[in-house]
């Protein structure tokens, strides 16, 4: 008869979910890529920011914004409730706590289409749960083509696209990864892969501490 115990539980538990920010110049392909990746995963979600400017026609509060007044913003300013915010022009616009918290805390990825200012802030706040990507456009010129070719600006907002690109563009090294925009499925099986091996993350599986010390235990 074997004196052998019996193997110790695999408790495959769940995963802390992850921050993933994408940062790219105005034209680069950050939101289709980000909108493509959520398709494609249904446990990664879109940040949904706070705002104080009205709900423009066919936007949805909870979907498109959390719309909100400036007293109560500042307020949550205050209470510090938010991962990053800021004021362009008249309006605030800010990433709110609780909810990207619940995402995580159940194992979803969260994706964040925001600038290098925004993303340094939530690597401040965050730095276990946020992974950077920068896009970036194969070139300049492709990049200042695709903006003329949505026709929906005029020669001088074009300029100010082109001098904010480089300035964002920049901020690259800031980031974890960096992903050339030159192939859209490409780019994409990136992404995609870097979606991957952070889930793998030790620090996102925390059921591994437990299962390490069933398993020394078993010769015991």
């Amino acid at each position: 008869m074997s004196n052998s115990r019996p193997s110790a539980p695999r408790f495959r538990g769940g995963r802390r979910g992850m921050m993933l920010v994408l940062s790219s110049p105005s034209g680069a392909g950050k939101t289709t890529l980000s909108k493509r990746l959520i398709m494609h995963n249904p446990d990664v979600v879109l940040s949904v920011s706070a705002t104080t400017r009205p709900a423009r026609p066919g936007e949805v509060d909870g979907e498109d914004y959390f719309f909100t007044d400036h007293a109560a913003f500042e307020k949550q300013i205050a209470e510090d409730g938010f991962f990053e915010h800021a004021r362009v022009f008249d309006h605030y616009y800010g990433t709110p706590k609780d909810a990207v918290e619940e995402a995580l805390s159940v194992g979803r990825d969260v994706v964040f289409d925001i600038d290098w200012q925004g993303a340094q802030q939530l690597a401040k706040k965050a730095p276990r749960d946020v992974v950077r990507v920068f896009i970036l456009p194969p070139s300049l010129k492709l990049l200042e083509d695709r903006l003329r070719k949505r026709a929906q600006d005029s020669e001088e907002t074009i300029n100010g696209r082109m001098e904010r690109a480089e300035a964002e563009i920049s901020h690259w090294e800031e980031y974890d990864y960096v992903i050339v925009n030159e192939d859209f499925s490409g780019a994409l099986e990136e992404l995609e892969m870097i979606l991957r091996a952070e889930r793998l993350r030790r620090t996102r599986r925390p059921w591994l501490r437990g299962f390490v010390k069933e398993l020394m235990k078993e010769r015991g």
